[in-house]
């Protein structure tokens, strides 16, 4: 593919031998630009406006090159990572909808083609309008100083009289007169040159713009012929075969289309199907995971119920010790209770008899006294 970068350089190539030729001639023009510097002017300045014009479409050519020389190289990938592009914007629109499938029916090719051929079209109406504005400007110069040159002729020629008979003074107002048409013929032939210089190097620009584009639309046709669908089923549909009429190749189109869409579909319905064998897979292992927990948990619950079992025999048998051991200390405890109030009663009765034995030692102890005082007396009567 043939990169707009090559005109773009035999563009400035030819402005630079341009802007020597008028440095070379640099005081003629001057003289030329002096007749009428507000047309000449006016002139240069669409001459400058146009120059820019097609050098920054070319520029956006070369970044459409670019990006369509990305894509190729690279895929359907590139298209989310590049800007989007003006011209290829339909292109780019189906290649982003086709997704890694870019085979395309020669309906969508034919649509694609005449689309960018008409934006191709549209870029160039500015610098056409413009060459003929340049054109139109040189020739209303030239009217313009044919009229001044006329109305002055007319005017020298009325004012000449040679009644006095002295023709030096005749010659003189005719030199005089004549500089008013001679002015008028330097506007009409200085905005007449500016002009048609002016439309011809816009129009040089311009062929090598034209240039560009057809190549870039050549190697896009060619680009698309390349990737575009050419049979269905058992039928080949042929550019030099004339004999199938254009109603079969559309529908033939059509069917095409319809099937490429259905293609899509039963690939987006494959992906979806993969992705929901892969999320079963996932769940069928989550749930072997949990089943072997259960079964963990499960043994460990059997573990269990037979140590249950194996200590319900000490259960019951420490339940009937605790409940003989029971008895026994009731049985204990109602003698306990018994000694008690045995004790009790003694001491009761030891209380009771201790008292009355005092009471009798009382008694006892009185009469002694009393046996032992008589006998006291007794012996001192004596």
């Amino acid at each position: 593919m043939k990169n707009p970068l090559h005109y773009l350089i035999r563009m400035i190539l030819f402005l630079l031998i341009i802007f020597m030729a008028v440095g070379f001639l640099s005081s003629t023009i001057w003289n030329f630009f002096q007749a009428s510097p507000s047309l000449n002017g006016l002139i240069l300045g669409i001459l400058v406006l146009g120059a820019i014009h097609i050098f920054r479409q070319t520029y956006r050519l070369m970044q459409e090159t670019n990006w369509l020389q990305k894509y190729r190289s690279e895929g359907n990938s590139s298209i989310h990572k590049q800007n989007t592009p003006h011209l290829l914007a339909p292109i780019a629109s189906v290649l982003g909808e086709k997704g890694a499938e870019t085979s395309l029916s020669a309906s969508t090719q034919r649509s694609l083609l005449d689309g960018l051929n008409a934006r191709l079209e549209e870029s160039r109406d500015l610098s056409r309008y413009l060459i003929g504005l340049l054109i139109f400007l040189g020739l209303l110069g030239t009217f313009w100083g044919l009229l001044e040159t006329i109305d002055s002729v007319g005017s020298v020629i009325a004012g000449l009289s040679v009644g006095d008979g002295n023709f030096n003074n005749v010659f003189s107002d005719l030199k005089k007169g004549l500089q008013a048409p001679l002015a008028g013929m330097s506007i009409a032939f200085s905005s007449s040159l500016f002009g048609l210089a002016g439309s011809l190097i816009l129009g040089f620009l311009e062929l090598q713009f034209g240039q560009a584009q057809n190549n870039f639309y050549n190697n896009i046709e060619n680009w698309l012929a390349c990737q575009t669908r050419r049979s269905v089923g058992s039928i080949n549909v042929r550019n030099e075969d004339a004999s199938i009429p254009a109603y079969v190749e559309a529908l033939l189109g059509q069917t095409a289309d319809s099937l490429e869409k259905l293609q899509r579909t039963l690939g987006h319905t494959e992906s979806t199907r993969i992705s929901a064998d892969q999320n079963l897979i996932k769940l069928t292992e989550v749930i072997g995971v949990f089943t072997e927990e259960i079964r963990a948990e499960r043994s460990e619950l059997t573990n269990i119920s037979n140590t249950h079992i194996e200590l319900k025999p000490l259960i019951q048998k420490i339940n009937e010790n605790t409940v003989s051991q029971t008895r026994k200390f009731n049985d204990m405890l109602t003698g306990v209770k018994n000694i008690d109030m045995h004790l009790s009663r003694l001491s009761k009765e030891l209380a009771q008899g201790r008292s009355e034995t005092i009471s009798e030692l009382r008694d006892e102890i009185r009469v002694l006294s009393r046996t032992i005082a008589a006998a006291a007396e007794r012996s001192g009567s004596q």
